[in-house]
């Protein structure tokens, strides 16, 4: 995520390496690649110089008290509190009051408008506890109805739907009265997009949103269309003034821009963004933590987050009570390879934690670790698994045979899963961290 930008607004910094003290000189130096770093990530240059102007000002105007700060580090600092306040400065919530609270989503086709539908539904469901009603009303796109029909069973929530209807005002009406009917929290309603901005489109979005009267209406963009996507967010916002944005694609190769002028320019807050395909893949928008991120500072609160919502205390406990007695086998780490997966994508993951990014950016994590290694497991059998030191030579030319993997592999693993356990064990009994994977733990295992 936004590997380019972080890797030009580092050569910025670097132009203050060895200085001792910030000067008019080596802060325009500095300025000019941060404004060339943020034009080439398809800021408006506009947006570029204004923001770099205010750098400048903050830059000369310390007057250098921070004496014990290297200009580096302090030019870092001013252009993270820059990119916070561009952003919007702080999160902003959503308005889920209403009997029953309605959510209007708006945006073009493709750019993941109903998979946010569904994704939204998830998040309301599983963080706010609300019952949830999917509302199908885009009447025009092909198989639009089916999508969103398998996107609420696979949230677990219910869709509306009325087939032969191709009036979405109705639709809408009627979906609000039925949630009513049913005690249903909050409603979300889909629409219909376009390839580009037309006029039957905002007209029939006007429309709908008149007559429903909605909470919140929300535009969803596809990050990764740079510039674009703020010029559409401006025309959208001028004829159904929305509450908030919804940036998706943030995991793709998106360059930034978007992000970084869309709350300038139409003055809307950010409100989600969506980082994959999963349907958990959803975060509520941070502007400090995604500065943090683009400066590759990590973001170390959502990890913590992440980590939390999949924490089992029950398993822990039970874990850690295996490892305290050194008999942490194959099940057990089975179990902690689970909750890892829960937690999301393994290269965002480790792209969360403070000096990582820079580290993995060229480096190809194998999202299939995990797999192969799993396959070992299950080619055990269940005393192998629960006694992992019965497993001699015969036996792992079986469990060999059962993966399709090399004995050096099979070897190579359970070297390190020896390894693990004896540090887990360690860290256990007073050392360290108990019922936690260690992060290296299978870092040698061959491709």
């Amino acid at each position: 995520m936004f590997e380019s930008l972080n890797e030009r607004l580092d050569s910025a910094f670097k132009v203050l390496k060895g200085e001792n003290v910030l000067t008019e000189l080596n802060v325009a130096e500095s300025i000019k690649e941060v404004r060339r770093a943020l034009v080439a990530a398809d800021v408006n240059y506009k947006i570029a110089k204004e923001f770099t102007d205010k750098i400048k000002d903050k830059a000369l105007g310390t007057e250098n008290v921070l004496k014990a700060v290297k200009p580096g580090e302090l030019m870092v600092k001013i252009v993270f509190d820059q990119l916070v306040e561009l952003m919007g400065g702080q999160s902003a919530g959503i308005n889920i009051k209403g009997n029953p609270a309605v959510i209007l989503i708006s945006g073009l086709q493709g750019s993941g408008k109903t998979t946010f539908t569904g994704k939204l539904a998830l998040y309301l469901k599983t963080k706010r506890a609300k019952k949830v009603l999917l509302v199908a009303g885009d009447v025009y796109r092909p198989a639009a109805i089916d999508q969103i029909s398998v996107l609420a069973e696979q949230t677990g929530v219910e869709v509306y739907k009325e087939e032969l209807n191709k009036n979405p005002v109705e639709i809408a009406q009627n979906a609000i009265k039925y949630a009513r009917q049913k005690g249903i929290d909050v409603v979300i309603v889909d629409t219909a997009g376009r390839l580009a901005v037309d006029e039957e489109m905002m007209v029939e979005i006007q429309n709908v949103k008149n007559a429903i009267n909605p909470q919140e209406t929300l535009f969803v963009v596809d990050s990764m269309t740079g510039q674009d996507a703020v010029n559409t967010a401006q025309a959208f916002n001028d004829r159904i003034n929305f509450d908030g944005v919804v940036l998706t694609k943030l995991d793709g190769d998106t360059r930034g821009g978007a992000a970084l002028s869309i709350k300038y320019t139409v003055g809307k807050p950010i409100k989600f963004v969506s980082t994959g395909e999963k349907m958990d893949a959803l975060d509520v928008f941070y502007p400090d933590r995604l500065a943090q991120r683009i400066l590759g500072m990590g973001d170390i609160v959502s990890f913590v987050e992440k980590a939390q919502e999949q924490f089992d205390e029950k398993e822990a406990k039970r874990i850690e009570k295996r490892i305290r007695k050194n008999q942490f086998d194959f099940e057990d780490f089975l179990s902690q390879i689970n909750q890892i997966k829960k937690m999301g994508d393994l290269k965002s993951l480790i792209n969360m934690l403070p000096g990582m990014n820079k580290m993995t950016q060229n480096l190809d994590i194998d999202e299939k670790a995990f797999t192969k290694v799993e396959s070992i497991i299950f080619s055990m059998t269940l005393e192998e698994r629960r006694n992992p030191d019965l497993i001699n030579l015969k036996r792992k030319q079986r469990i060999s045979k059962g993966c399709g993997r090399s004995m050096d592999d099979i070897n190579a693993f359970m070297k390190q899963f020896e390894q693990m356990r004896k540090m887990m064990h360690s860290f256990a009994t007073g050392k360290g961290i108990p019922g936690m994977m260690p992060p290296g733990g299978m870092g040698g295992f061959r491709k």
